[in-house]
Order: C-alpha cells, then structure tokens, then sequence
C-alpha cells in the first residue's frame, strides 16, 4: 500500500467553537474549507473538522504535535493547559492542552541532542 496523503478527521460536538479553537487560540494555517468543513495543515499532515457528535471523543484520540518553541507555546495558551510543560523519561519536553471537547493535545519540543533528530537511515 502507497500512503499518497493523510489526514485526521474530528468531529467536534460544536464545530464552530472548535474552528474557533483551531484557527484563532492554535492559530493553524487553513488547507481548504467545504460545506460542513475545514481542513488545516498540521505540518505533514492535516486535520480536517466536520460534521458532529453527540458526545466528546474524550481519551480515544489525542493529536501530537511538535513545536519549536514549548515556553512561547506555554505562554501562549496557559488558559487550556491541563499539564505543565516538563522533561519526559524518553527525553522529550512535552506539555498537554485540550481542545474544547477535551480532546488531549501533546505540544512536543525535541531537544537538538535528542535520538529523534538523528536520519536512522544513515546509521549503520
């Protein structure tokens, strides 16, 4: 199988105040919009809000996302974050938000020494 693209899909229990969230607290650059939807870039990816739900989809999903900047991040959206930006065992700076619904959103700096930095297809 030849993976051409990608993209998550959330459906938000109300799409506008999660477009709110996405486009203006996140500040995510918008791919395109359709009836019913928005698709933003979420650096190699994107993540498309549509449609609705009854309910949160609560701790079934969580976005990653890497930023260059965690403090700036930090300052930028304390209001919604839900744990504080600390050093994990595995080596990455990570802090936590939620989206509107709850959905967890893992901000992710790599420290310059970090294995995840290194191209493993050169090592031997």
């Amino acid at each position: 199988m030849e993976v051409l693209a990608s993209r998550v899909l959330l459906h938000p229990v109300d799409l506008e105040r999660s477009l709110h969230f996405y486009r203006d607290v996140l500040g995510l650059a918008i791919f395109r919009e359709f009836p019913g939807g928005t698709v933003f870039f979420l650096g190699g990816g994107f993540l498309e809000l549509s449609g609705s739900a009854q309910a949160p989809a609560g701790e079934a999903i969580a976005l990653w996302l890497q930023v260059r900047d965690l403090a700036a991040a930090h300052r930028k959206l304390a209001a919604h974050v839900v744990r504080e930006p600390r050093q994990e065992p595995w080596g990455l700076h990570e802090m936590w938000i939620t989206d509107p619904d709850g959905t967890r959103i893992v901000l992710v700096q790599v420290p310059a020494d970090h294995p995840i930095r290194r191209d493993s297809r050169h090592q031997q």
